[in-house]
């Protein structure tokens, strides 16, 4: 077994980060990435004096209800997901789209996803709860839906989300924020369009941020469609899923990655540009484990890897990303470790690069991608 490691300080993060990132930018890959999928080492700041860029990104727009007015709803714009949560069982409830012109489609199963949730001090009410079910349905542009909630189901709720045809609105890029990491394409928040009023509540930041040394990485799939066309739209969603909806103030996932190996840049951590670290290169605590969270970092991709593998370039990419955060962290890839959990003193015996269904009864990774851990383990360790 192998103890948790120490937080190192920024200045040596920083280096170790941009020496790391660079090596691994021309290290050879175990899984060659698609064309175009690798491009040169991080990029230099800008030099001083550079202005800032503006993109513009859709708006979210969300209409959320709850009880009996969560199980049938009709919206004035298109449905990109309906995200759905209830306490009681899992599996038995199903939904169906309603889409303009064509009224109510086929009743479709509804099966809850993968656990989330904050850490919960030990004693805290909840803390030993079970977990409450929850799933991202995509609707393809729906105006509609209804819902058979499981027997036995309490307290559903559910929201109906736009996130390609809302309102522009403008977002300032920095310009010394690197448009690569690790040799692949990297997308900060603001790239990819987080509104971070989403993390305040009545004004309030809702969850803020808390610190830990980082102990163990956990590999995810979003179980979203694969082949999606608009992958930076389904970070979105499930950003407004995830903080509003979930209530957990922010997106579960530290980083997400998605089919042509782009990286997203996932919980906020604070405003020194050192994604999910915080100055003295502790682990921002995200919410993609309930119970383990803290000190345990999560990597998504994005699509179901319940029967197929996921794509060389996505692959390529989360290889590269594990190496660079257990390189930095002076992690051994392929350890086996006790997690111990701040928050809470949970501990979990679990290998230091684990998949999420190895902490909580889930799918998660998919069987496929879960298969292949520790070949993935083993390719980390050779980079």
């Amino acid at each position: 077994m192998t103890e948790p490691s120490s937080a190192v300080s920024r200045r040596t993060l920083v280096t170790a980060i941009g020496a790391t990132a660079a090596a691994l930018a021309t290290a050879p890959a175990a899984h060659a990435a698609a064309p175009g999928a690798q491009a040169a080492a991080p990029t230099a700041p800008a030099p001083a004096g550079t202005p800032a860029r503006t993109v513009t990104v859709p708006a979210t727009r969300a209409r959320s209800a709850t009880g009996r007015a969560a199980t049938a709803a009709r919206t004035d714009f298109p449905i990109h997901y309906v995200g759905v949560s209830w306490d009681g069982p899992r599996r038995g409830g199903s939904i169906r789209l309603h889409h303009e012109g064509t009224g109510p489609g086929a009743w479709q199963p509804l099966t809850a996803g993968c656990a989330g949730g904050p850490d919960l001090p030990a004693g805290s009410a909840g803390a030993d709860a079970s977990r409450r079910a929850a799933v991202l349905v995509p609707a393809g542009g729906a105006v509609g839906y209804d819902l058979r909630l499981p027997d036995g189901a309490t307290d559903p709720r559910s929201t109906a989300l736009d996130t390609t045809q809302g309102p522009a609105r403008a977002a300032t890029l920095s310009p010394t924020a690197p448009v690569t990491l690790c040799g692949v394409e990297y997308l900060g928040r603001a790239a990819w369009g987080a509104d971070e009023s989403k993390r305040f509540k009545n004004g309030v930041e809702n969850s803020p941020a808390k610190y830990y040394p980082l102990q163990t990485l956990t590999v995810h799939h979003t179980d979203t469609p694969n082949a999606d066309a608009d992958p930076a739209a389904t970070v979105r969603a499930i950003y407004e899923y995830h903080a509003v909806t979930q209530d957990w103030g922010d997106i579960g996932y530290h980083f997400l990655i998605d089919e042509a190996g782009r990286i997203y840049e996932g919980r906020w951590s604070g405003d020194d540009g050192l994604p999910a670290h915080d100055a003295n290169g502790n682990v921002v605590t995200a919410f993609h484990t309930s119970g383990f969270n803290s000190g345990n970092l999560g990597i998504a991709l994005l699509g179901t890897l319940t029967g197929q593998e996921p794509t060389a370039a996505a692959r390529h990419s989360l290889t590269l990303l594990l190496a660079l955060l257990t390189r930095t962290h002076g992690l051994d890839p392929q350890a086996h470790v006790t997690f111990v959990n701040p928050v809470n003193g949970v501990t979990k015996p679990v290998d230091l690069i684990s998949g999420h269904r190895d902490w909580l009864a889930t799918d998660c990774p998919g069987g496929t991608m879960y298969a292949t851990l520790p070949a993935l383990r083993a390719e980390v360790a050779a980079l």
